[in-house]
């Protein structure tokens, strides 16, 4: 049995990069796939759209592949978005002949449409206008995991009556096993007889092993890329693959040139980039979820662990199979509808100062200082999640509102001798019951986008950050002024100081805000004075 090795590095990877190659890793990349007897590279994209700034690999035009040297023993493919052709405003063939001339007239051999369910049997025409031009022809069918039998049948059928070349499914998701890809491939098998090609993801790092029991099951095209590099965790690694199929490849495989490409360029891009699998992307995996939203979050420095786990949590439960970016922000903010409470901190806080303890290094830095304050001016003193650098009998109680950092925390919690005060009424039983006997003060939290508002027993703002959770505790409970301590900021490049600053500056504007005053050093854009002169 005869297996096409294609790889797809330059196009699946290029979500990373905005398919912006060096031409120097193109060139000697090219030279490995040769060496290593891979059939087809999959060189990129081929779009009309303009929007946004993509390197050549993005638009893959014929002028732009023959500028490339590519050996003679490769064959060059390009994939098309479904979603782009039938929903040009001319119809899907004349979008296709803006795309491509005849493959008599182009280095293409074999272009491939990548396809929803919904949009198969409307690209269907353009296959056959691709098939007269010359072109070797696949619809590569993607969310294969979340089909029924009886539509993955149903496809089988349709791609029967049609000049497909191969029948390609996508485990986008990488959520299979291989005995579920087996069974996908029996139910293929009822209606098409020609050849199936399988393209895997390694969420659950199961890329390798879904595409050899694919083999083993009669697939004859496979898909990898170079360590993996595709969009989320990636793909099946073409190292490996070679390796496992190499009693099917034409030619003997010499890696080689491959190893030193990988080395050289390849480690050092994942290094930056960050593909391959981790937990998140195996959670997502488990629970189909695209995995757009854990490469974004991971790219994201505003998002920390026990962000990404909610917002991973949060799309179980509503669905998170097609990628929409403000589903995050939404799935970040656990706090919706009205909010209760039956803590009023004015009991204790009216008429004094707030001094708010963040995580920065400023704490331990300055910490006999601040120590020294808070003997002095006797203020009331918040501190943020589990800080401990401060002496606890110093600490009046400890602010909390992110469910999964307080799971996480739990431990810490429970040796801690301050109340804590979260939004208790809106937590779930779980992670009220994971702090036990701790003694806990309910101030209600409700998040809606550009608003502060400070009442009695409850507060609503933008963000579910703790930092503005702490803030509204003191309006709420009237304090004099906000003083802060540990709040330094991040490294100047860093999008979370914007985060803050912007929920500072919102802070600021609302009714009811009280005067804020770093008393040790900062970044954000608040008025300071220095904790040793007060």
């Amino acid at each position: 049995m005869k297996i096409n090795l294609m790889d797809c590095t330059l196009r699946d990877g290029g979500y990373y990069n905005a398919w912006d190659f060096f031409p120097e890793v193109i060139e000697h990349y090219l030279k490995a796939m040769d060496a290593i007897s891979v059939d087809y590279v999959e060189i990129g994209f081929r779009t009309l759209s303009a929007n946004g700034y993509k390197g050549g690999c993005g638009y893959s035009t014929d002028s732009y592949i023959r500028s490339l040297n590519i050996p003679s023993g490769l064959r060059v493919a390009v994939m098309v978005n479904a979603g782009e052709l039938v929903k040009h405003p001319e119809g899907v063939i004349s979008a296709l002949q803006k795309l491509f001339a005849p493959a008599a007239d182009s280095p293409v051999f074999l272009v491939r449409i990548a396809c929803h369910m919904h949009e198969i049997e409307l690209v269907m025409p353009g296959v056959c206008w691709l098939k007269e031009k010359g072109y070797l022809t696949t619809v590569n069918f993607m969310q294969i995991a979340d089909r029924s039998q009886e539509e993955i049948s149903g496809i089988a059928k349709l791609a029967g009556n049609y000049p497909l070349d191969v029948l390609y499914f996508a485990d986008s998701m990488g959520s299979l096993s291989p005995d579920q890809t087996a069974g996908i491939i029996k139910i293929l098998r009822t209606h098409w007889k020609g050849e199936i090609g399988i393209h895997t993801h390694d969420n659950m790092c199961q890329g390798l092993a879904n595409t050899m029991r694919a083999v083993k099951e009669g697939v004859t095209w496979v898909d990898g890329t170079v360590t993996g590099m595709g969009r989320g965790p990636g793909n099946a690694k073409t190292e490996y693959l070679t390796i496992e199929l190499e009693q099917y490849l034409k030619t003997p495989s010499n890696p080689t040139k491959l190893f030193s490409v990988i080395n050289k360029y390849f480690k050092p891009m994942q290094g930056k980039y960050g593909w391959g699998p981790n937990p998140f992307y195996y959670l997502a995996g488990k629970y189909g979820i695209h995995p757009t939203y854990v490469q974004e979050m991971l790219g994201d420095s505003r998002y920390n662990e026990e962000d990404i786990l909610a917002v991973i949590d949060h799309l179980r439960k509503v669905g998170g199979k097609k990628y929409k970016p403000a589903t995050m922000e939404v799935a970040r903010n656990f706090y919706s509808g009205k909010p209760k409470g039956t803590w009023v901190p004015a009991n204790v806080i009216a008429g004094k100062e707030v001094l708010v303890l963040g995580t920065g290094p400023g704490v331990v830095t300055h910490q006999w200082a601040i120590e020294e304050f808070i003997k002095s001016r006797r203020p009331f003193v918040i501190a943020l999640n589990t800080q401990t650098s401060v002496a606890p009998e110093l600490i009046d109680i400890r602010a909390a509102c992110h469910p999964v950092r307080l799971l996480a925390d739990r431990c810490e919690h429970a040796n801690l001798p301050q109340p804590l005060v979260i939004p208790a009424s809106q937590l779930s039983d779980s992670v009220l019951n994971s702090l036990g006997n701790k003694q806990l003060f309910d101030f209600g939290l409700e998040v809606q986008a550009d608003t502060f508002a400070f009442n009695e027993n409850h507060c609503i703002l933008p963000f579910s950050l703790v930092v503005a959770y702490a803030l509204a505790i003191a309006t709420s409970g009237r304090s004099t002024r906000i003083l802060l301590a540990g709040f330094d900021g991040y490294g100047a490049e860093d999008p979370r100081n914007a985060e803050i600053d912007n929920l500072f500056t919102g802070y600021k504007k609302a009714e009811g805000a009280l005067e804020l005053l770093a008393i040790t050093p900062s970044r954000y854009k608040i008025t300071s004075t220095s904790v040793y002169a007060m």
